[in-house]
């Protein structure tokens, strides 16, 4: 599931924005203040940030420069600032959009639905990380060159830790990305069972438990 950190003050707004692209299928992180956003973008594996400018506590533009310097996300302002410094300003740190108030949410979701088709275009066939290879595609994993037996969930999970390494995934959001697709009914003890089982068949510590937060694959991987 594709992730979208929404970054907006107006509580009504952001919750409008938030329950729209829920429907349309993503995983909405919403914050209110930077200081949330940047805890989330600690955390989580996140895809997209639509972000206000004009903010409690700071900056949207000093935001959107520090995700551009961290990390390959897609960048959409949300602002009633229209002048064309202003928009200028907002293309300069790397936006891709930049949406001025008010706006239609439901052409906002379009333009996300466009965005994100293009990073669906350039997603990864193969994983690669240290001795271990692994086939988005074909949901299977070699270590040494060598097939491993991992199940489909397995392998999934395997997928979903590679494509988020260096961040903390949590249970609930592996719960989501893993059975929510399926429709399966499952807890969190499933997440606990699948991800030991998993490092047991790999002989790896590259999953890391963080206590009482959830997984982190801390390898390097290479996505080609």
């Amino acid at each position: 599931m594709k992730t979208i950190l929404l970054l907006e003050d107006d509580e009504i707004l952001n919750q409008g924005i938030t329950l729209k692209l829920s429907r349309e299928g993503y995983q909405v992180f919403s914050a209110h203040t930077l200081k949330e956003a940047e805890q989330i973008w600690s955390m989580e594996k996140i895809h997209m940030v639509i972000s206000d400018i004009t903010l409690p506590d700071g900056s949207g533009l000093a935001f959107g420069k520090k995700i551009r310097a961290e990390g390959d996300v897609y960048l959409i302002y949300l602002t009633a600032r229209d002048q064309e410094a202003d928009i200028a300003n907002g293309y300069c740190t790397g936006a891709d959009d930049y949406i001025t108030k008010p706006f239609s949410v439901k052409i906002l979701a379009l333009k996300v639905n466009a965005l994100m088709r293009r990073l669906e275009e350039k997603a990864a066939d193969t994983l690669l990380s240290g001795e271990l290879e692994v086939s988005v595609t074909e949901l299977q994993a070699k270590k040494a060159g060598k097939f491993v037996a991992l199940s489909r969930t397995e392998v999934r999970i395997l997928i979903y830790l590679m494509e988020n390494a260096g961040h903390i995934v949590s249970k609930e959001a592996m719960l989501d990305a893993i059975w929510g697709v399926d429709g399966q009914f499952v807890d969190d003890s499933t997440v606990t069972v699948n991800v030991s089982r998993l490092k047991n068949k790999l002989e790896t510590d590259c999953i890391a438990n963080v206590r009482g937060l959830g997984y982190l694959w801390t390898d390097e991987v290479i996505k080609k």
